[in-house]
């Protein structure tokens, strides 16, 4: 008893770090410098991060929900009409703006097509002018699901295919269309796991993309228990996270990716997959798995998935600070 006190104790002492750009130092300034208004410090980062796919198209990402309330990519695009990294940041800006559009006006809203062909213009014109970058072709992936009843599946397949051409191993591509097949949006729960299983599958050792099935599992989840909000828990559902197959699945995935990765601090672009990991494994209760995921993420935390089970801050806590916590 003494000694879970003192576990107790000290989770209570921890607090994650939810820094939202997961210790990318050089993306903070930027991201600091839309807020004053510069656009010079996006260009200097996107300049200096170069090919190098998964930190660019990370920092793409969360530099275009920084922008997307701001006027600093039509700044510079203003005053540098013709520099593509500006072409490829403001077609992800205007896929996180369409998105927020959607947000506003309530789930089931249609939202304007003009809007939506729009943005897909500006993707294409963005894919234009960067042939080399697969961050066109994930925005194209995302807007996809704003389509009433989806995209044609040639038109969709193309963008897969553009995607995989430039970077076949692109995670964010991946998670994008994993949520286009699920049954949130214009797929089931069958087609999403059959997705995420087979691109795990084809991944080589390293690669982060066995995480699809994790991912897919707190896709399901939020699916069932939105449905269920106010009628009471479902039948069975306690066993989601951890019956055999959801166990043997988060093991897989840790021998894939984790220890086939080059050892070391991990990158900013892995703490968000590595906390969807760590979450099924705490919930699988694999305390062999995630107590090794809690020491490689560092404290470094992200709200998602841990939000959708409860209070982020205080299951990270909990779970990291005490190795025999329950659900």
């Amino acid at each position: 008893m003494a000694v879970r006190r003192r576990r107790s104790r000290r989770s209570a002492r921890f607090v994650p770090d939810f820094d939202p750009d997961f210790g990318d130092r050089a993306l903070t300034d930027a991201r600091h410098d839309i807020v004053i208004g510069r656009w010079q410090g996006i260009r200097d980062l996107l300049r200096d991060t170069g090919d190098d796919w998964p930190r660019r198209t990370h920092r793409l990402r969360l530099l275009a929900h920084a922008a997307a309330g701001s006027s600093a990519v039509e700044s510079w695009r203003a005053a540098e009409p013709d520099h593509p990294d500006a072409a490829v940041l403001r077609a992800a800006t205007e896929v996180v703006r369409v998105f927020d559009q959607a947000i506003a006006v309530g789930r089931g809203t249609a939202v304007d097509r003009g809007r939506l062909d729009a943005t897909v213009m500006a993707c294409l014109s963005a894919a234009d002018a960067r042939p080399a970058d697969p961050m066109p072709w994930v925005s194209l992936l995302t807007v996809a699901r704003l389509y009433e009843g989806g995209v044609g599946r040639a038109e969709l397949r193309r963008w897969w295919d553009e995607l995989r051409r430039r970077d076949p191993h692109n995670l964010e591509g991946h998670v994008q269309l994993l949520r286009y097949w699920s049954a949130r949006w214009h797929g089931t729960h069958g087609s999403m796991y059959d997705f995420a299983r087979d691109a795990a599958g084809a991944a080589p050792p390293g690669s982060p993309l066995p995480v699809l099935v994790q991912i897919a599992r707190v896709e399901e989840y939020r699916y069932i228990a939105d449905g269920a909000r106010g009628r009471g828990p479902v039948r069975g559902f306690d066993q989601h996270w951890k019956h055999e197959l959801a166990a043997t699945e988060v093991r897989r995935t840790c021998e894939r990716w984790v220890g086939g990765r080059v050892p070391g601090r991990a990158r900013p672009e892995e703490v968000e997959p590595l906390n969807y990991l760590t979450h099924a494994a705490c919930y699988a209760g694999l305390p062999e798995v995630y107590e090794g995921l809690f020491g490689l993420l560092e404290g470094r935390a992200s709200r998602a998935p841990w939000l959708f089970t409860g209070e982020a801050a205080e299951q990270f806590a909990r779970w990291r600070g005490d190795g025999r916590a329950t659900s």
